[in-house]
């Protein structure tokens, strides 16, 4: 395994590092200060389409993709480094640079399992960041963490020209921006088959569909996520779309579901990572630049030991999330399965103690809104639900490792 990084990615880095210099770090308080002064808070602030273009100018764009035909042509090896720098403003820099979930993963879903009419109605704009997308999935009233549960029902139509959509979904994230124009709908249309991994499909509906609700936006620890486009509640009252809607076959949902989710799940770690060394910077500035009890904070053992176990620990996620990567990149996404599941474990768990470490060091203005801290935090704890909850990584991977012994 070598994890040095390419001539093409060491290019793609400079260029990125420059422009969240530039122009990233920068406009974040200006995205702030833009979007208390629109008329809707879901409305997209200016500065997003100010950052959006010098992206593309910069050829820094569908940098996720390994798809040439729609995107960079970057592996998980080299896209990996990319995201950890996005991930240092998590609210801005995906979004700017059109890798922003969950339309990144539902691009990649309509790049591998739509039909062509599919890709040059949805997918298209998509990549040109002209619209955005959802992807409901999670329902309130089941355990979503097992997708066999889902009660949302997509039935075919007596003409068998359409399906019609009946279900509730919460947490559907992006679903809140007036620019999200398709949702990614997963339900059963066989909800009696034998096999429980065969009874759901996934079909796309047009946001301005009749029977289509989005009632309601969810906070994630009172934040609503306005440039990610908030998570909402979704309610589809026999909503109907033609047939020609379905992704795939009857009954392949949650096949590809877990195609899709599993670079979702090392796209959030990468992502994380450059979150626990954005809080490090701030430790260490924050360290070095305040006085208390006759010295700088830098002097104190306990905050001396919260930065150097925080170094260790950013070290070895980074070694971990590099080897999935590469992992996935040589014997492919099952082949990568526990350490998709090591790192989905141990990144959020790790990354949320770092940012905590940060908050209490930055005392009251660590829980403020003067800095990102606080809402980093909310995140990167998110991520110990989203994509399936850490006791489902836990339980399927210890089974996966005692298997050898029985």
């Amino acid at each position: 395994m070598d994890f040095a990084f390419d001539a093409r990615t060491e290019e793609l880095r400079t260029r990125l590092l420059a422009f969240m210099e530039e122009y990233v770090y920068p406009a974040e308080p200006v995205a702030a200060e833009q979007r208390a002064r629109l008329a809707s808070p879901w409305d997209t602030p200016a500065v997003f389409g100010e950052l959006k273009a010098e992206a593309r100018r910069r050829g820094l764009w569908n940098l996720f993709l390994p798809d040439t035909r729609y995107g960079a042509g970057l592996g998980n090896l080299q896209y990996a480094p990319l995201a950890e720098i996005t991930g240092r403003s998590p609210h801005l820099a995906p979004t700017a640079t059109n890798c922003a979930a969950p339309d990144t993963g539902n691009m990649e879903l309509l790049a591998q399992f739509g039909s062509e009419e599919q890709r040059k109605q949805w997918l298209e704009p998509l990549l040109e960041g002209e619209i955005r997308s959802a992807f409901a999935m999670t329902e309130p009233e089941v355990a979503s963490s097992d997708a066999t549960n889902i009660e949302t029902r997509i039935e075919r139509s007596t003409s068998g020209d359409a399906y019609v959509v009946t279900g509730r979904k919460w947490f559907i994230s992006g679903a809140m921006n007036p620019d999200c124009r398709v949702f990614i709908v997963m339900g059963k249309t066989d909800p009696d088959g034998a096999d429980p991994r065969r009874q759901q499909s996934m079909v796309l509906v047009p946001r301005d569909t009749p029977g289509v609700e989005v009632r309601r936006a969810m906070t994630v620890y009172g934040y609503e996520d306005h440039d990610h486009g908030g998570h909402a509640e979704v309610v589809f009252d026999r909503a109907r779309v033609p047939a020609a809607n379905l992704i795939g076959e009857e009954g392949a949902g949650f096949a590809i579901a877990q195609a899709r989710l599993g670079p979702g799940r090392i796209h959030h770690c990468m992502r994380l990572i450059g979150m626990a060394e954005r809080a490090i910077e701030l430790m260490c500035r924050r360290a070095v630049g305040r006085t208390a009890f006759g010295k700088e904070l830098a002097a104190q053992g306990v905050v001396q030991n919260w930065i150097a176990d925080a170094r260790v620990t950013v070290e070895q996620l980074r070694l971990l999330v590099l080897k999935t990567a590469w992992l996935m990149d040589t014997v492919g996404n099952r082949g990568a399965h526990t350490e998709i599941q090591a790192i989905k474990i141990a990144t959020p768990r790790a990354v949320v103690r770092i940012l905590d470490d940060a908050v209490q060091l930055h005392g009251a203005g660590g829980v403020s809104q003067d800095l990102p801290l606080a809402e980093l935090w909310a995140a990167a704890r998110t991520l110990r639900l989203a994509d399936g909850p850490d006791e489902v990584h836990q339980r399927s991977l210890a089974h996966r490792e005692l298997k050898r012994y029985r």
